[in-house]
């Protein structure tokens, strides 16, 4: 049987994505290898956010080649799309996938083997219809992810995804049901909601919130989380099951970019920091116990000490857990490359070190908020201590001993404090069952 292997660079979509791949690729026969592991056919799903990942990609192109010269290599995703030239030049590469081709590019894999010139699959327009899923996705992790949305319309000024993935468009409501009801028949018992901006999911008058109620309703299904989610989407019926203590998660990441109103208004994003605020106030003083995380893009062009200092109040005065920190770069084909006021990179990377050193403050001030707590925690793997570590529905990772393997198990844990070495890691106690 021929052997395939997937690896996946970027966002959690991505490697969505390429989980789905292996299962589709699986259906016709191969056997799925571990990356790394000798192989008769490679996937990279690549990513196209910043040069700087692109430059990732290309190494890791480079890598792969050098790993597993004889294998059928793909190059796959959101760079194939953007840098199809670029890809042509690395010799080795046997076959280049556009963003309209990701779900069809395993049918044209006959009989893989080295060719002379790559076969390419590009398209510049993207279909903007609604989409299947062409199988179901295979996991290591007790949790799995389900795509429910691709594409965005959005076009804010930093960000090259629209041109990239395309626009807006949704999965069919009956097709993200097959998946999960096969997902849970696996043993899943976390699925994550993914996709660009899931919160204009539409599919036959339907929202993300019915695609939520109706997850709840399969068997085996006990924990629907909401991955990153636009301020500006979320139903006010997905709050409220958030806060009826059922199986969609307490928790919410909602990317700020910045606390500063003209940069707000530079990076065309659709609020103020008074439309924010509000918002995730009404959120938590809603949602009992709510997990909050936030996107902050540190040194956008034009972004003075005031305004930096403006962002840094605005996240010390919301109950966030924590901050994801992107540190601005220039990218071609933005409407951010021809702003002024670029920043020194010395500039960007010193005001970076700060929010990243408050983002830790935050973690460990959550995790240290649930002291003497009882949590249930979705348990996934063992640590470098021999702890097992997992979820809790608001999205605090907990660490217990345990001499009884607890991998996929769902356990009361008492939490006890927290971990000096790890921002954001709770300790605890198990609890009878």
């Amino acid at each position: 049987m021929p052997r395939a292997s997937f690896t996946s660079l970027g966002c959690r979509l991505n490697h969505t994505e390429a989980a789905v791949w292996a299962g589709q690729f699986s259906a016709k026969g191969y056997t799925i290898a571990r990356w790394g592991e000798p192989t008769d056919v490679a996937v990279i799903n690549t990513c196209s956010v910043t040069h700087r990942a692109e430059a990732s990609c290309r190494n890791m192109v480079r890598r792969t080649l050098r790993r597993s010269p004889e294998a059928f290599v793909v190059v796959a995703g959101c760079y194939a799309q953007s840098g199809l030239d670029a890809i042509r030049e690395i010799p080795g590469v046997d076959m280049i996938v556009g963003t309209e081709f990701k779900d069809t590019f395993a049918d044209y894999l006959l009989r893989p083997r080295k060719l002379p010139e790559p076969v390419v699959l590009h398209s510049a327009r993207i279909s903007r219809h609604e989409f299947e899923v062409p199988s179901t996705g295979r996991y290591d992790a007790t949790r799995a992810n389900l795509k429910v949305q691709d594409g965005c319309d959005f076009f804010c000024s930093f960000c090259i995804i629209p041109y990239t993935r395309g626009r807006e468009r949704s999965r069919r409501f009956e097709d993200i049901h097959r998946e999960a009801d096969e997902l849970a028949a696996g043993g899943y018992r976390e699925l994550v909601l993914t996709g660009v901006n899931i919160g204009r999911y539409r599919s036959g008058g339907r929202t993300l919130a019915d695609v939520a109620d109706d997850l709840e309703t399969i068997a085996g299904v006990e924990r629907i989380r909401i991955t990153s989610i636009e301020p500006t989407t979320v139903e006010d019926r997905l709050l409220e099951g958030m806060a009826a203590g059922r199986a969609l998660c307490p928790y919410l990441h909602l990317p700020i970019q910045s606390g500063d109103d003209e940069v707000l208004e530079r990076m065309g994003r659709r609020y103020t920091t008074k439309d924010y605020r509000d918002f995730v106030e009404r959120a938590a003083a809603g949602i009992p116990g709510l997990g909050l995380g936030t996107d902050v893009i540190v040194g956008y062009p034009g972004e003075t000490d005031e305004a930096f200092d403006r962002t840094c109040r605005f996240l010390d005065e919301l109950p966030f857990a924590y901050y994801h920190v992107f540190s601005y770069s220039k990218r071609a084909g933005t409407r951010a490359v021809g702003l002024p006021g670029h920043l020194p990179p010395q500039v960007i990377a010193e005001r970076s070190r700060e929010l990243r050193a408050r983002s830790d403050r935050r973690r460990r001030e959550f995790a240290r908020r649930h002291r003497g707590q009882t949590v249930d925690v979705l348990f996934e793997q063992q640590d470098a201590t021999g702890r097992w570590t997992g979820l809790t529905p608001n999205y605090l990772r907990v660490a217990a001993v345990s001499e009884a393997p607890l991998a996929n198990r769902i356990r009361p844990v008492r939490v006890t404090g927290a971990d000096p070495g790890v921002p954001g890691l709770a300790t605890g106690a198990l609890l009878p069952e």
